[in-house]
């Protein structure tokens, strides 16, 4: 395990030498790196995630940012696209643990801003709401200003708002829990609440909001996972809950709590996987739903010494796995599509970002300025 450590550790001190190179030590600009994608060092970046992977002996927020760091940049640099649950998933979590290793935030920052600049991303819908709602949060989380390419991102989503206030997401984009049309209509009224500068006061946001909101308080949350998020947005944009549905929606998380402290993915929705089969809702806690809901249950007032939050942190800290991150099954397949390390449940990548999330938001994370 030390070994493995070492050389993923290797791999990020690598990608930042070679930035540091070219770019010298004050430069901020994002810079591409000329780490090779193929190289050893990061395909060690992700090995598979497996329920068998022993826990670390003790929660290291050094080794969270070490995986995260690795895992997004590798996903990044070989299958050169975005997705919810790997690189947008970094640009949410990685800020959590403080100071980013600058030549991997660059090189990703980079990588999407090219993507906004020249509209690069197939199918438009999802990704494109969901690229203007990580970099939001992602502004929100390290310059706390809004910048020009997450401006243009946010305005080219309300280009593709439908006449009903939300975007119809493809027929073929069934990626549960994280791919349909409420869920985007949920997480772009996050983005708008989150976005630095005053966003939602402009008027392409204030015209579009009027719209989001018809819709979000015109239909009903198909499960607790998206009500969650919906309850998360609601913190960030007035008038999507009523104070009696936020009460619910938290009574509800709470009562979803496990024995062990955790929350279990599965319970918080009725997807089915693949096959057609449907996830066992008493399957064991795991990162992603505990990350989420302790971090939402923040957000939305309950305190950090409430109990059930306690109980959900004492579950994140003592269930970390020796790569750094957090396991969580896949609730669509257990099947390998290919001979990519990258494609075992990558829904533990969204979960390990969630996972920090949450403990940064309960005050487990101390002073992470010079991490």
């Amino acid at each position: 395990m030390r070994s493995w450590l070492l050389l993923l550790s290797g791999a990020v001190i690598a990608i930042a030498a070679t930035a540091v190179a070219q770019t010298g030590a004050g430069s901020l600009a994002p810079q591409r790196s000329a780490y090779a994608a193929t190289s050893d060092e990061t395909r060690a970046a992700a090995p598979p995630a497996s329920p068998d992977e022993p826990m670390a002996p003790a929660f290291s927020a050094v080794n969270a940012a070490a995986y995260l760091d690795a895992i997004a940049l590798a996903w990044t640099h070989e299958r050169k696209c975005g997705t919810c649950h790997t690189n947008y998933a970094y640009m949410m979590g990685r800020p959590a643990l403080g100071k980013e290793n600058r030549a991997v935030a660059g090189e990703i920052r980079a990588f999407f801003a090219e993507k906004v600049e020249h509209r690069s991303y197939s199918p438009a819908v999802p990704h494109a709401l969901i690229l203007a709602g990580v970099l939001a949060i992602n502004d929100a989380g390290t310059s706390r200003h809004l910048d020009p390419v997450t401006r243009q991102a946010l305005d080219r989503m309300w280009e593709l708002q439908g006449p009903d206030g939300a975007w119809e997401y493809p027929t073929t984009f069934y990626s549960p829990p994280l791919g349909d049309s409420y869920y985007g209509a949920a997480f772009a009224a996050l983005a708008v609440g989150t976005a630095p500068d005053g966003y939602a006061d402009t008027p392409a946001a204030r015209a579009g909001m009027v719209r989001l909101r018809q819709y979000l308080t015109s239909h009903a949350a198909p499960s607790l996972h998206h009500q969650s998020i919906l309850l998360w947005a609601s913190t960030k944009t007035p008038g999507l809950l009523t104070a009696t549905q936020q009460a619910a929606t938290i009574r509800d998380l709470l009562q979803h709590q496990r024995a062990d402290g955790g929350w279990s993915l599965p319970s918080l929705g009725d997807w089915k996987r693949r096959d057609g089969t449907l996830n066992n809702p008493d399957a064991p806690s795991d990162g992603y739903a505990t990350g989420l809901v302790v971090y939402v249950l923040r957000q939305a007032g309950v305190a950090a010494t409430d109990t059930a939050i306690v109980r959900g942190v004492t579950w994140l800290k003592t269930h970390q796995r020796q790569s750094g991150r957090w396991f969580t099954f896949s609730i669509n397949t257990d099947e390998r599509r290919d001979d990519n390390r990258y494609t075992d449940h990558l829904i533990s990548n969204i979960g390990t970002a969630y996972a920090v999330m949450a403990l940064r938001a309960c005050g487990e994370l101390g002073d992470t300025s010079e991490r």
